[in-house]
């Protein structure tokens, strides 16, 4: 698997999932600004991997803090952390990895700054371990869901581009196939970046798991056909009834495997549950601009100045959800209860 993101030296770099399966070419961030930029032009994606590029682009940015006074250098690191997190509006896992790295500089507030920045790459660092052995966790979790022989359907892309390294929904199908199950996936190709076409498709081949593209207009027909057992998908935020907020299209592939009589299962860790939020009609959505619907790379395919809807994501109600998979375990509806034992004490509504 290529890593998604890592330290090398003193910058950070990371695969510009923009560019494969073409090539594979890094992109390197040398200060914070250019972590923000990645994230937004969408060099990387997927909510875990933006948790992990945030908290190394604030340990990049308190390099460059030069405040004479720990007070000064936490109130900057605030306001880059600020700026760390109008990058992308729905995936919490942002939000949580800025607290974080936050929560972390408070505590040191009777330690140098150039302690602080030692800790906080440190930390970073800790931040990609452990989402790759969450991912693992998930996978074990979630792998007892599939059965031999099963077709898996799965929307956009949630493998280790997507995360540290392992992937959620990917994950579970890795776990899967690790243990000598015979499946084989239907991958959406979701537009309008083509993440399932692009990435899914490559991740699964490189791993020798058989993987078929379709259409994303096509899923109903091969529901119809009895010829998909299961659906996994992950999420960018989960809400705390269960509502999941992931990649547009992810909603009526939900509904349509409820209509079919088909398992939808989420993968997803606690970090991207939001128990602040009561359920999805309070999750933002981020708007993204008309020229990716209307654009094919550098060809233009739809009439210039067409408007268009560009809605990245979509929330799923938590009625077309039969199981949320984390690394604690499996949870199924009532999904308000079962996310407050998994949260324990950081459950907060």
């Amino acid at each position: 698997m290529i890593p998604t993101i890592e330290w090398q030296g003193q910058h950070v770099r990371m695969v510009d999932q923009r560019k494969l399966p073409s090539k594979v070419e890094w992109y390197i961030c040398r200060g914070y600004k250019d972590v923000i930029n990645a994230i937004e032009k969408m060099v990387i994606r997927g909510a875990p991997a933006i948790g992990v590029a945030a908290a190394m682009g604030l340990a990049l940015g308190a390099r460059s803090i030069r405040a004479k006074t720990v007070p000064d250098f936490t109130a900057r690191f605030k306001e880059i952390g600020e700026e760390m997190f109008h990058a992308r509006p729905t995936a919490v896992n942002l939000r949580w990895a800025i607290e974080r790295m936050i929560g972390l500089v408070e505590k040191m507030s009777d330690h140098p700054a150039d302690a602080i920045k030692t800790s906080l790459r440190q930390e970073s660092e800790k931040i990609l371990a452990e989402d790759i052995q969450i991912n693992r966790k998930m996978g074990m979790n979630g792998q007892g869901l599939i059965p031999e022989g099963a077709t898996i359907l799965t929307h956009c892309n949630a493998g280790s581009l997507a995360t540290g390294g392992y992937g959620t929904a990917l994950g579970v199908i890795r776990a899967a196939h690790e243990r000598g199950k015979k499946i084989q996936v239907i991958a959406d190709e979701t537009r309008p970046w083509l993440q399932g076409l692009r990435l899914t498709a490559f991740e699964l081949m490189e791993d020798g798991i058989p993987v078929s593209v379709i259409a994303d207009n096509a899923a109903g027909s091969l529901m119809r056909q009895k010829r998909i057992d299961l659906v996994i998908t992950g999420a960018d935020r989960i809400a705390a009834n269960g509502d999941v907020a992931n990649k547009i299209g992810t909603y009526q592939v939900a509904v349509l495997a409820k209509t079919h009589k088909i398992p939808f299962y989420v993968a997803a860790p606690l970090s991207t549950i939001d128990p602040t939020v009561k359920n999805g009609d309070l999750i933002p959505v981020e708007q993204r601009g008309p020229e990716e619907i209307c654009r094919f790379g550098k060809l233009q395919v739809g009439p210039p100045g067409v408007m268009a809807l560009n809605p990245a994501f979509d929330i799923t109600p938590c009625k077309y959800v039969s199981a949320i998979i984390t690394e604690k375990g499996v949870i199924k509806p009532p999904f308000r209860t079962g996310i407050k034992n998994q949260l324990g004490d950081s459950y907060s509504p």
